[in-house]
């Protein structure tokens, strides 16, 4: 019985785990470089991506959203979150 409840317990510290590592965005702060609305494409000047692991640098990014595009503009200080989406560096949230 008492390992019945153990393996529960476990399965919904997992389960706990996994959604809140859903929802937990890291933001990486950036200066915008260069937007590019028509190739969907911002270049970004950013601080480390650790959820990347990668380190500092200039780079170019896909943007999929249309309405998360719009918002970009060049020279701007911004906030991001960079993820893999089907193989490529993709900004999927800003503020």
């Amino acid at each position: 019985m008492k390992t019945a409840m153990i393996k529960i317990g476990l399965a919904a510290l997992l389960c706990t785990s996994a959604a809140f590592g859903a929802f937990a965005e890291e933001f990486t702060k950036g200066v915008i470089n260069k937007v590019d609305a028509k190739a969907k494409k911002v270049t970004i000047k950013h601080e480390d991506l650790k959820n990347l692991d990668m380190p500092a640098m200039t780079m170019v990014f896909r943007v999929e959203d249309p309405a998360l595009i719009e918002k970009l503009k060049e020279g701007a200080n911004v906030e991001f979150v960079a993820e893999r989406v089907n193989g490529k560096l993709t900004v999927t949230n800003v503020k």
